[in-house]
């Protein structure tokens, strides 16, 4: 089988290097390069990337030996059919170790031509790092880089403002480039660097925050062979990645009239504010996931697929959203239904096998910031309690007694919160106010929710009751209880 590279693919192109991105991981070459491939041959971009491996371990030298030639095989749902689709990606020239080849790098970063940094070096990477220093090489955090990134760059051209560049997040928290902005100004002060260096950041460079989502199950060691064959190639680097994809980037309109995401038909959406996207994000796609783990593990379900395709763990979870998520979301309904069902569409991928239990890591947590907003949003807009979401909550409770008919399961989370379940549970004797007095404890934990939600009206008692039948009938029978279940529209006083 011939080697994937570019001696064994012919008429290849070679694009001007403009994107210089920091990663290169599965993630990246999955989303933001295979955006900039579709963008080459369908919109004209015309731009090459060179990647910078962010750590000292890394992937560079994989990629080298393939001459940047990768492919991304697309698995998942497209208008309600399954499909897989697989792309020679090509816009990669060559990637570079900073650690090993600090000229070379220095050298890109000195390139005319060069116009982006993307960057998706994990929620650790956009760290403050006191000890670096401009003279290292590299500097130890990414932030440092950056800085003396800019500041070479700034020095090169003598403050020319066109050449000032456009950084594009990719991290998964949230304002990614305003917390890399901060820290590269701070960098800025602590080395004393010159005014007009600051003024040259703020007035010729864009930080653009950006919401990212793909799944990207990464490289599919357990059928490689058989892409292999099906590829011709022996490509090291393919990965997988589901169809659906959306990316969010937060910036200045000139910034879109540079990146011709949207002229390539890719589901790249330009925005003044993300808040919206993102909280649309968290509260569909995260609170459906966080808010119906509890309940299909307790029915007996593994994963996402088989809990959307049961028939009633399937309606709850589209009840969830449609009915009580999407409530508390600001925007125009049909919007988000549309949103929403591209969400849900997403759950059926056969080619994909999102386990409940890795959604169930931190579940405390995640409840909190994922689903609270969704239930205080609904009762205050609509004056009752959401059941969907109560009854989430209570079935989230069982889920941490860490055991169902009798067989124990491994709970994931903070050390204190497992105390206390444990605590909790021991002390539970099964009757109704036992349920209630374990409710009362959980909802009081203001370490947790930042608030004792038992002031909320009627709220322990709905929970507590949920809790008692879940463990008194087991959870195959008690969703019924809540399944298209409308509280009355009184509203509370």
């Amino acid at each position: 089988m011939k080697k994937l590279n570019r001696s064994n693919v012919a008429n290849l192109p070679v694009y001007p290097e403009r994107i210089l991105q920091f990663g290169e991981g599965n993630f990246l070459r999955s989303f933001t390069d295979w955006m900039v491939n579709r963008m080459n041959k369908t919109a004209g971009f015309n731009t090459g990337i060179t990647v910078i491996q962010p750590i000292d371990r890394g992937m560079i030298d994989m990629i080298n030996a393939q001459d940047g030639l990768y492919h991304v095989c697309l698995k998942g749902m497209k208008n309600g059919q399954p499909v897989k689709e697989t792309e020679l990606i090509d816009c990669i020239n060559r990637g570079i170790n900073p650690y090993t080849e600090f000229d070379a790098y220095r050298e890109v970063i000195d390139n005319p031509e060069l116009r982006f940094v993307i960057s998706n070096t994990t929620e650790a990477g956009i760290v403050f790092d006191e000890n670096d220093r401009l003279e290292m090489q590299p500097q130890k955090s990414f932030p440092g880089k950056m800085t003396a990134l800019l500041y070479q760059r700034f020095k090169k051209f003598e403050g020319d403002p066109s050449k000032g560049l456009i950084i594009i997040a990719c991290e998964l928290i949230d304002r990614n480039a305003d917390f890399l902005k901060k820290h590269v100004l701070q960098h800025a002060e602590n080395w004393k660097l010159e005014a007009d260096f600051t003024e040259w950041i703020e007035n010729s460079c864009a930080f653009c925050n950006s919401l990212v989502d793909r799944i990207v199950p990464g490289f599919p060691k357990e059928n490689i062979r058989e892409i292999q064959q099906e590829l011709g190639y022996e490509d090291n680097l393919v990965t997988e990645a589901e169809y659906f994809h959306l990316w969010v980037i937060e910036g200045p309109e000139w910034v879109q009239k540079e990146f011709p995401a949207q002229e390539a038909g890719l589901e790249v959406k330009f925005v003044k504010d993300m808040t919206r996207y993102r909280e649309q994000k968290v509260r569909v796609l995260n609170g459906c996931h966080t808010g119906s783990f509890a309940t299909s593990l307790l029915y007996g379900l593994s994963t996402v697929r088989e809990g959307i395709e049961n028939l009633e763990m399937g309606r709850f979870m589209k009840e969830l959203v449609y009915d009580e998520i999407l409530t508390g979301i600001p925007g125009k309904r049909s919007d988000l239904e549309v949103f929403a069902a591209k969400i849900l569409e997403r759950f059926y991928n056969p080619y994909i096998r999102h386990e409940w239990k890795s959604i169930a890591l931190n579940a405390m947590s995640k409840w909190e910031t994922r689903n609270l907003p969704s239930l205080l949003d609904y009762f205050e807009k609509e004056g009752r309690l959401p059941q969907k979401l109560v009854f989430s909550l209570a079935a989230t409770i069982a889920y941490y007694k860490g055991s169902v008919d009798g067989i124990s399961y491994t709970l994931n989370d903070d050390q204190w919160i497992l105390d206390f379940y444990r605590e909790a549970w021991d002390e539970f004797d099964g009757a109704p106010e036992s349920t209630h007095q374990l409710v009362s404890k959980v909802l009081a934990l203001k370490q947790l929710w930042k608030q004792d939600l038992n002031k909320i009206a009627g709220l322990t008692e709905a929970v507590s009751g949920y809790l008692f039948l879940i463990e008194q009938t087991g959870m195959k029978q008690a969703i019924k209880s809540v399944l298209g279940k409308r509280t009355p529209e009184k509203k509370v006083a």
